[in-house]
């Protein structure tokens, strides 16, 4: 019933979701792959070992039923603790790990998702499947590559489809300093790292990434924003989210 196949298998689950009412969009790199105009350039490309959803807040339930509809065993104890921001499921056979993100995305940083999960069928929005990618606190080479495939298929902007939406990752920044520090950090590690990947289009998505920069610098912060600046980075602005580990 399970596809061995990873981005295949993601197809699927979403098929499913669809045919049986279950709000359910992907994230993570298998998202990135399957909104890319076409293949991903050589450059860009990877394996991936695991799938990230998420759905609604009162979708929970459904989407729980429904991975255990189609063969995946769940992490019994940590979804009876952790089941009303995240599901952990597992798929024995392909020894892979699939994660569930309950109305919002929430590692580093915590990025809302609820109200805006009917905005693409396949994937969370654009503007938030980047946001994922850029708050890691400690950014990795996989996340760099990812974040920089997006931006090479998609161009900066202020529509969603297959846009970036700047202005939904400018508001959101504005509203959180802690946010703000990281997204901006890791977009200028991006630019850093931007001419080591062999792509035709390099000064483009460099200059999505200065884009990026620019309108989450023009943004009018808030109140919140500009009391946790004049503490800075005198204390720590992320979280340090916990490795889960071990089968179901």
């Amino acid at each position: 019933m399970i596809d061995a196949d990873v981005v295949a298998e993601g197809r699927r689950l979403l098929d499913k979701a669809t045919a049986t009412g279950v709000p359910l969009r992907l994230l993570g790199g298998v998202a990135i792959k399957l909104r890319a105009p076409g293949e991903l350039l050589p450059a860009f490309r990877r394996s991936y070992a695991d799938l990230d959803f998420v759905t609604a807040k009162k979708g929970a339930g459904r989407a729980a039923e429904l991975f255990r509809n189609e063969g995946y065993e769940p992490h019994v104890a940590f979804n009876a603790l952790h089941g009303k921001e995240r599901l952990l499921f597992f798929d024995v056979d392909n020894d892979r790990q699939v994660d569930v993100f309950v109305g919002a995305f929430a590692m580093s940083h915590k990025i809302p998702l609820d109200a805006r999960l009917e905005v693409d069928p396949v994937s969370i929005p654009l503007a938030e499947l980047l946001l994922t990618k850029l708050q890691i606190a400690e950014l990795n080479e996989k996340d760099v590559r990812d974040a920089l495939a997006l931006l090479e298929g998609h161009p900066v902007g202020d529509a969603d489809g297959e846009t970036v939406n700047a202005g939904r990752i400018a508001a959101l920044c504005a509203a959180d300093w802690g946010l703000w520090r990281t997204i901006t950090g890791n977009l200028d590690t991006c630019c850093a790292l931007a001419p080591g990947y062999d792509v035709p289009n390099r000064a483009g998505v460099e200059a999505r990434l200065q884009e990026l920069l620019h309108r989450i610098e023009a943004e009018p912060k808030t109140r919140s924003w500009r009391l946790r600046a004049k503490i800075g980075e005198r204390k720590r602005w992320y979280e340090l989210p916990e490795e889960v580990a071990g089968g179901p």
